[in-house]
């Protein structure tokens, strides 16, 4: 009898242990997936909802389609292989003309140094941050530091601040790499059409109403300096706008006599009253043999 009495008593003491765990569950937050579950090679932040994105196919064209751009090609491999390898590397900025290729040139960059390393290591991942959402910066250095044994770009195109915006103040914490800044497995590249990222008028403003103009400007300025690589991007003439026609051109394979397919690529530029790598490329699709390339991939 005792020993039933005693099997009783243990399953009674399981049943609220039991009850107790279930309900400590229902108390406990629910675990939210952060995206990084899945390996890629990019994703794209979404700080509505404090995760990645898992993008399948990151939308690029080949680094040897990016002419007259050799020296910025170069350096940003330099420090970009610098960085995959945990080596030390700099936060760059490339600006510059519209159409001349920087965010292409940041795409293909990071496809060429993924092609480079041993199969067995997990690739850098390209992560894209839109410039509205620069203020929630911080948010996302969290969720990539735990990621201790990968390595990230953080990328954001067309990188500007106009008046009364405060979010490069976020920005210009992350580039101080201050004890809250940078992780050491996270880059920041950013492309701007504008050399200073600022509106002009921003920095006018701050002449025309700081105390100390100078200082103020110089504040608002300095947020640029914090980018230990500048890579500046020119217009291109138009001898440079046919290189990259042709170049396309043979890369594809199209069936066009090279004399006829410089004479209707300057007539496309003319009708578009500009003659950069991007209207190049969108020559280039509009011709009847379609490039085999992805219909979305774009010069930038």
């Amino acid at each position: 009898m005792m020993k039933i009495e005693g099997t009783t008593t243990e399953h009674g003491n399981r049943d609220v242990l039991l009850r107790i765990a279930e309900a400590l569950e229902r108390l406990a937050p629910p675990v939210r997936p952060s995206g990084l579950e899945e390996i890629a090679e990019g994703y794209l932040w979404l700080p509505g909802e404090t995760r990645l994105k898992p993008v399948s196919h990151i939308s690029r064209i080949d680094i040897e389609l990016l002419k007259r751009v050799d020296s910025q090609r170069e350096t940003l491999l330099d420090n970009t292989r610098r960085f995959a390898r945990g080596e030390p590397a700099n936060n760059a900025l490339l600006w510059g003309a519209r159409g001349a290729g920087k965010s292409s040139l940041v795409k293909a960059v990071h496809a060429a140094i993924n092609q480079e390393r041993p199969k067995e290591h997990t690739p850098v991942a390209l992560v894209e941050i839109q410039r509205e959402d620069i203020g929630t910066l911080p948010e996302l250095l969290a969720l990539l530091e735990g990621e201790r044994k990968r390595r990230f770009i953080l990328f954001c195109d067309d990188l500007s601040f106009d008046a009364g915006d405060p979010a490069y103040k976020s920005l210009k914490t992350v580039l101080d790499g201050g004890i809250a800044g940078r992780p050491e497995n996270v880059i920041f590249y950013a492309t701007s059409n504008r050399r200073h990222i600022l509106a002009r008028d921003m920095i006018e403003n701050e002449q025309a109403t700081a105390l100390n103009p100078g200082e103020a400007v110089e504040e608002k300025v300095s947020l640029s300096d914090r980018f230990g690589l500048w890579l500046g991007f020119h217009n291109i003439d138009q001898d440079g706008y046919l290189d990259m026609v042709l170049g396309y051109a043979e890369h594809l394979r199209l069936p066009i006599e090279a004399e006829e397919l410089k004479r209707r690529a300057l007539e496309w530029a003319m009708q578009r009253g500009s003659s950069s790598g991007r209207t190049a490329w969108q020559f280039i699709q509009s011709l009847p043999a379609k490039p085999s390339k992805p219909e979305n991939a774009r010069l930038n």
